[in-house]
Formats: structure tokens, sequence, C-alpha cells
């Protein structure tokens, strides 16, 4: 019998956003039939307006918020945000509401920045960001680094370590064959912007290629950098090397998956971003850096490879490792496909947010 009723804040569902993912998942999910769910915009992603509507949309929205609380007798109030300055000024406001409201607010932070260096040693907004988090009734991470670093901030408060999931079966394929005769198959996935590390890809490109080392990569998606990474892509020679793509989805995104060997994934900041889940879950390689979630997820030589950020020289070397020892890859491509199927399935994100709600 549903029990509950929880408002799930989040970005609109079609826009390209590991947060979007988390809320559609979630809608679709077996949880949908153990508590009411409904979704609830905020932010700008997946919207178009002009600036005069954006102030007026950030204004309305905590009524239109309250509205919904009551119409729809929720009991949970379920943030899905990350630490970044303009996200937490804006959920700050819907912190306030749930609690004038009296519902329960579960505070889910998908990365950002870790709380003691959120303001950078202000001590008055860091007191009040103490304050925020305290109003809330649990605080749910992504990563061990982020549990120990809320838990040190407000030692007081319930935190939870739940992880992003995805459906396994949706990306595995048959056992991975990596011939050596042919060049490797690299693939960038997600928003295209300067924090991801997609120049680094750019210039691990282009020393792959002083070298004399045949690869080809493929990057789908769509962001702020795009622009300038073609043409740093022209600048560098790489044009019959590199292929750009629009975001990918359903079985545009398995088929992209299916014909790629390795994912470059040098990102300097991160929660736990889905397309690591679902490479993996697709018998592909992750080559990444050791932030957010990312060690949590990936044992290094093992599911992939670790390398420093903002480090292409890194990069390019662990590509050339792999594209020298087909057999190790292939290993690696295995063992990445059932580290993932059997720790971060949606069924254990079920149960987990089934649980929680239960004991709120």
């Amino acid at each position: 019998m549903v029990s509950r009723s929880v408002i799930l804040l989040g970005p609109a569902l079609h826009a390209v956003s590991g947060v979007s993912t988390h809320v559609r998942q979630l809608l679709g999910s077996d949880l949908a039939h153990r508590v009411r769910l409904w979704h609830f915009q905020v932010g700008s992603e997946g919207r178009s307006e002009r600036g005069y509507q954006k102030i007026l949309r950030v204004l309305a929205s905590p009524v239109s918020l309250a509205a919904v609380i009551l119409r729809q007798r929720a009991d949970v109030v379920h943030l899905n945000t990350s630490l970044l300055a303009k996200s937490y000024w804006r959920d700050l406001m819907y912190v306030l509401v749930a609690r004038v409201l009296r519902r329960k607010i579960v505070y889910q932070v998908h990365g950002g920045r870790l709380p003691q260096d959120f303001f950078a040693g202000n001590a008055i907004l860091t007191a009040v960001l103490r304050r925020t988090l305290r109003a809330c009734n649990v605080i749910v991470v992504l990563a061990e680094a982020e549990l120990d670093a809320y838990r040190r901030f407000v030692p007081e408060k319930r935190i939870l370590i739940i992880p992003n999931a995805i459906e396994p079966t949706d990306f595995a394929g048959g056992k991975r064959v990596v011939r050596a005769s042919e060049p490797l198959r690299l693939a960038y996935l997600g928003r295209i912007t300067r924090d991801k590390g997609v120049f680094e890809i750019v210039e691990a490109m282009r020393i792959l290629k002083d070298r004399g080392v045949q690869v080809q990569l493929s990057i789908a998606g769509s962001g702020a950098e795009e622009i300038s990474m073609r043409e740093a892509v022209t600048q560098a020679g790489l044009e019959g090397q590199v292929r750009f793509y629009s975001p990918v989805f359903g079985p545009e995104k398995r088929a992209f998956w299916a014909e790629t060997d390795i994912f470059l994934f040098p990102t300097y900041r991160e929660g736990l971003p889905y397309s690591l889940l679902e490479s993996m879950a697709s018998g592909v390689v992750p080559i990444a850096c050791a932030v957010g979630a990312i060690p949590d997820v990936v044992r290094n030589e093992v599911h992939g490879l670790l390398v420093p950020p903002r480090d292409p020289r890194a990069l390019a070397d662990a590509v050339a490792t792999l594209n020298a020892d087909r057999v190790r890859l292939t290993d690696m491509a295995d063992a990445a496909c059932s580290r993932v199927a059997s720790h971060y399935s949606v069924g254990r994100l079920t149960e987990d947010l089934s649980r929680l709600y239960g004991s709120l």
C-alpha cells in the first residue's frame, strides 16, 4: 500500500543532466509503486526563457512549491542538488518552505564542492550552510569522501551514502573483443565544459598523434565550450580523428557505447556520473580522474585507469598503455561490466530510498 507522497525537486526531465537522469530513473522505477512520486522542476536547465521570465520564475517558485506540497499532501520534500553557489542559494528557499510546512526534508547532494571548502573560509556564510544542513532530516551523498566530509561538518545529522544506479541489462552486450589490428575507439559523452577535462582530451589526442598511436575519438554532447573545443581540434590537426555528435539518448546511446572501447573522462569535479556507470555496463573501459565517487566505482587497473586531473600527458600515457595491451583491455572491460551489475543496479537504489522514506 502506498503510504508516502514525495516531491522530487530537480531540473527538467528532458535536460542533459545527471540529476535529470536520476529523477527520471526514480519516476520510472519500482519506487513509484511504493510511494507517490511527483516531480517539481527547478533551475534553468531544460528551459528557454528571457531574463525577466527567469526573474519571475525564481520569485514565484517557492510559492509554487508550497502549493504543490499542499495539493499533493506531500510528506517528504526530496531536493536533488549540487553544492554550487547558484544551486545552494536557490534551494535554500525550498528548504525554508518545507520547514515552514513541517515536511520531512531529504537533501541529496550530487557533487559540487565539499562543505568545509564551499564558502572559502567565510565564517558567517559557512555557519549559514551548516544551519541549512541542520534544517534537513537527512543528507544523502554519493561518495565515501563526501560521507566523511559531511559527517565532520555536521556530525549531529543523519548522513547516508546512496550511490546512483542504472539498469545494467539496458546496456549489457556480448563479451568484448578488442582486435589488435584496429585503432582503439575512444569516446567522451557528456556536457562539453572546461571542468569536464575536454581540453585535456584534445591535448592527449595531439600527444598520441605525435607518438604515432592510431586512435579515433567520438564526442557526444553539447555545452558552453563546444565551439572552443571544435576550434582546438582543428588547431591540433585532429579533424580526421575526431567526430562530434549531438547528445544521444536511448537506443542511440546504447549504439554509441557499443562502438566504443575506452571512455575518456578526465573531469575535475564530479558526483557519481551516469555516463561512467552506463559505459562500464556496456563493457567500455574508463580512463578517469579519482574525484567524487569515481574511485568508489573504479578500482585502478582492475575496472579502468585513474589519472590526475589537468594532466593530458597522463591521459595519453593511459591510452597508450591499453592500446599496447589489448588482452588487458578486454579483461578490464569484463571486470567493469560485472562491477556495475553487482553494485549499481536500480533495484538496489529502489530499496535504499524505500527504506529511507519509510524511516522518515
